[in-house]
């Protein structure tokens, strides 16, 4: 197999299993740029931006009857209704615009080159997960409320940290604001759609997107292997939110974490 395929597969499954399960996506591409050397296709904006887009379509695909009816506004009656859902959506977007568009790339050249901080926020991720609600969250009946989704809002701003894991970090804010949990993973998917969406828009608009024939094959790889590998993976993780399993991942995080630092200090 081509090289540039192989790692463009290993990038689309990477992003496809860890942009849904509780254990960070961009701290576990940066762990993988590491192993495979600085050269990896991950540092191809491209490359990054695409297999986005293919968990951004899982989403839609995953979640395509409760996007028609929020369209349709004939749901999500337990968040307010579609147009409140809607607006509680653009309330949860406003936080990690305002710090992606004032600090993301102070953020990115902090932890550029370096997986040290990846392994200590893993450790944090650990921690949150390890201490999320238990079983009789899923029997609330409170609706997500207007500062509800401000608070999910700013843990998925958080979540920008490399080893910080978004999915984790929304739903187990979710949880601990008392939202049932079929509502906080929903909530949490959903939620991403727009972020995901108008970074593709912005870095069209700005022709930060390249796509030749040479790249072509590699793109489509990752592009096609994040999407089916997340479609899996979201509804995986939805049902492990509904039958209270977040906690387990815990262990995981922990356990990345620790052995990314040692990998920092002594590999």
């Amino acid at each position: 197999m081509n090289i540039d395929i192989l790692k463009s597969l290993i990038l689309g499954i990477v992003q496809g299993l860890t942009e849904f399960l509780p254990v960070s996506s961009s701290g576990h591409i940066e762990i993988v740029n590491e192993l495979m050397g600085s050269q990896s296709l991950d540092s191809d904006l491209t490359m990054v931006v695409l297999v986005h887009l293919g968990t951004a379509l899982s989403i839609l695909y995953v979640f395509r009857k409760d996007i028609l009816e929020l369209l349709q506004g004939i749901s999500f009656t337990s968040m307010g209704g579609s147009n409140a859902f809607i607006l509680k959506i653009i309330i949860s977007m406003m936080p990690a615009l305002i710090i992606g568009l004032a600090f993301e790339e102070y953020i990115e050249s902090l932890f550029s080159g370096s997986i040290l901080w990846v392994g200590i926020f893993l450790i944090v991720t650990a921690i949150i997960l390890f201490f999320s609600p238990g079983p009789n969250v899923s029997q609330s009946k409170k609706e997500l409320t207007w500062i509800d989704s401000l608070i999910i809002g700013v843990s998925q701003a958080i979540a920008i940290l490399p080893g910080v894991s978004r999915s984790g970090m929304t739903i187990a804010t979710a949880l601990y604001n008392g939202i049932n949990r079929e509502s906080a993973a929903k909530f949490s998917f959903l939620m991403v759609l727009p972020v995901i969406f108008g970074k593709i828009v912005l870095d069209l608009a700005g022709g930060d997107l390249v796509v030749s024939s040479s790249n072509i094959r590699p793109i489509a790889t990752a592009l096609i292997s994040s999407f089916i590998v997340g479609v899996w993976a979201c509804k995986w993780m939805v049902a492990l939110v509904k039958n209270s399993k977040l906690k387990h991942f815990s262990y995981y995080c922990a356990l990345v974490g620790c052995l990314t630092i040692l990998f920092h200090l002594y590999g």
